[in-house]
């Protein structure tokens, strides 16, 4: 993103202007979100498919696109160390701010037949990471690095996943039209998405999450770089910018997303965003990048970079296997409690306060 819109010319423009590119980015960066969910909502009618399912493949696939064009093409470039650090720092923010913060406030679906098997992927995928980092750690020490090996199982684990989960929505359908035939139900209430199945195609849906997708990924990066140079002309410190802004900035897309997705009835999204985000940051963003180039693990064996195996790699592990017993728990009463968000955001928000006091 920084190559089509470089922060360069955030640094060149008055405080009117960027007041001004402020204002717009708020407003497409919302209306992109109405389009997004509205095609997303459409499309699982059209598909048979649960907004769940949605949500964790084509929205989340859209939404960790350009994460990975930046990171492969950063990893081509030879700065290869910035994949890793940003696709684990993103499962921390979707999982502990987006979904903590959505749990805090309205009582999310727990669908037991998607997140009994998504959601096994999701902590399987960041475990396997966690323990190849580890491992090359122990084995190369200062040296340690994701390798091309690992990426390609990585993005072969990506293709089953996303065929499984085609399959997985499939016998999800049959199971559900066998029930209602059993029970002599009607099909109904499927609120707004069958008013918006009826009034457009299928592609022309797809178009829907696709513009709604690039709406909100560049008006999210104008945003942030607008308040950014706002804020460090403010006197702001730079530390406090860094700290809170970057990490705002890598999750604000599926923020966005998710609490839209609350605000017009289709919580299933947002569950399936977050869990879908979450596995295609490993799968995809970080087997892509490790294919492209080298991962380094520890930046020319210096002391302050081992911050990502002392921090980042046990915080997304507690923060997924946390996140796994609240689905074990709620997958029987078919929610979420609203209580789960709070250690979910509390441990995002330690997760970002620890290196600005560190530093």
């Amino acid at each position: 993103m920084e190559h089509l819109i470089p922060h360069a010319w955030f640094e060149g423009q008055s405080q009117l202007i960027l007041l001004l590119v402020t204002i717009v980015s708020l407003g497409i960066v919302g209306k992109g979100a109405d389009v997004l969910v509205e095609g997303a909502a459409g499309a699982a009618f059209r598909l048979g498919m649960p907004k769940v399912i949605v949500g964790a493949t084509i929205v989340s696939l859209g939404t960790t696109s350009p994460e990975f064009a930046v990171s492969v093409m950063a990893a081509w470039s030879g700065d290869a160390g910035l994949a890793l650090g940003n696709a684990v720092g993103s499962v921390i923010a979707d999982t502990g701010l987006i979904f903590g913060l959505g749990c805090l406030l309205t009582t999310l679906p727990a669908d037991k037949f998607v997140l009994s098997r998504q959601g096994w992927v999701q902590v399987g995928s960041a475990a396997l990471l966690a323990a190849a980092c580890y491992i090359a750690w122990m084995l190369q020490g200062d040296a340690a690095y994701i390798g091309r090996p690992l990426g390609v199982l990585l993005l072969l684990l990506l293709g089953a996943y996303l065929w499984i989960s085609v399959r997985w929505a499939r016998q999800r359908q049959v199971a559900e039209d066998a029930m209602r035939a059993r029970a002599d139900v009607a099909v109904g209430g499927e609120d707004d998405s069958v008013e918006h199945a009826a009034h457009h195609s299928l592609f022309a849906l797809i178009a829907m999450i696709l513009g709604g997708i690039v709406m909100v990924i560049f008006s999210s990066h104008t945003l942030v770089s607008s308040v950014g140079e706002l804020a460090l002309r403010w006197g702001v410190p730079q530390v406090v910018i860094a700290a809170s802004l970057v990490a705002l900035g890598t999750s604000l897309p599926e923020l966005v997303i998710g609490l839209t997705s609350l605000r017009r009835g289709h919580k299933e999204l947002l569950v399936g965003n977050v869990i879908g985000a979450d596995i295609l940051n490993v799968l995809f963003v970080i087997g892509g990048s490790s294919v492209a180039a080298k991962l380094p693990i520890i930046e020319h064996g210096a002391s302050i970079p081992e911050i990502f195996l002392y921090l980042h790699l046990p915080t997304m592990l507690l923060i997924l296997f946390l996140f796994r017993i609240f689905i074990h728990s709620s997958v029987q009463r078919g929610e979420f409690k609203r209580i789960y968000g709070v250690p979910l955001l509390l441990i995002y928000l330690a997760f970002v306060a620890i290196p600005f006091f560190l530093g």
